[in-house]
């Protein structure tokens, strides 16, 4: 049983949403020991932001019409769309930046979705989404509604997709880095005490251990 895991964190060193991740990964792995793990690491290696425009208008019918460019293009949506087709799991780790959706993980799912054959092949496969947050965004707090990411991965990966879908949401990791959110240590310990104990349950639905 392979696993995919994309990570959109510009961060190593200290990235919250890689650190999630690995808890997941490694609690799929309890089933899966010797099993392909395929990474595509697309805050680190970004998709090129002009592939969407020439893939989209690419003629796919007719590819000796191609430029060089659109070519290149469409190749790396093939590829791009193979990684998911090839795997039995997905993990997504995306981190909220600028109250937004990650551009790198916005270039990747604008080039993935250019290949014909994405959308109803993935329908039903287990996948995991690990959203992690820097500030606090839920209800009653003062910037309730600004994440405008959430709402919108979960809407490509369950609706349009059909994943079998499993979030792992966390808030406050910029407590201990933005001396302002000082105050809010102690639950920032308990939201991140919480998502790894969660990490670790969807992990085992990535394997296949959980009941649907």
């Amino acid at each position: 049983m392979s696993l995919f895991r994309l990570d959109a964190s510009i961060r190593t060193e200290g990235s919250v949403s890689r650190a999630i991740a690995d808890i997941d990964e490694e609690s799929w792995r309890q089933d899966n020991p010797d099993e392909v793990v395929t990474r595509r690491d697309i805050g680190l290696d970004p998709v090129p932001a002009t592939s969407w425009p020439l893939s989209v208008f690419a003629d796919r019918s007719n590819l000796d019409s191609l430029s060089p460019e659109q070519k290149d293009a469409v190749d790396l949506a093939t590829t791009l769309s193979d990684e998911l087709f090839a795997a039995h799991a997905l993990l997504f780790a995306v981190p909220l930046y600028n109250f937004g959706v990650s551009q790198h993980f916005k270039a990747w799912v604008d080039l993935a979705m250019t290949d014909p054959r994405l959308g109803e092949s993935l329908k039903g496969r287990p996948a995991v989404l690990v959203a992690v947050r820097g500030g606090a965004y839920g209800a009653g707090t003062p910037r309730e509604g600004w994440d405008h990411a959430s709402g919108w991965m979960r809407r490509i990966l369950e609706d349009v997709w059909g994943l079998d879908l499993r979030v792992v949401e966390t808030e406050f990791t910029l407590v201990g880095v933005n001396p302002a959110l000082d105050q809010f240590k102690e639950v920032a310990a308990e939201m991140r005490e919480e998502s790894e104990r969660v990490a670790v349950q969807h992990g085992r639905h990535l394997a296949g251990a959980l009941t649907h």
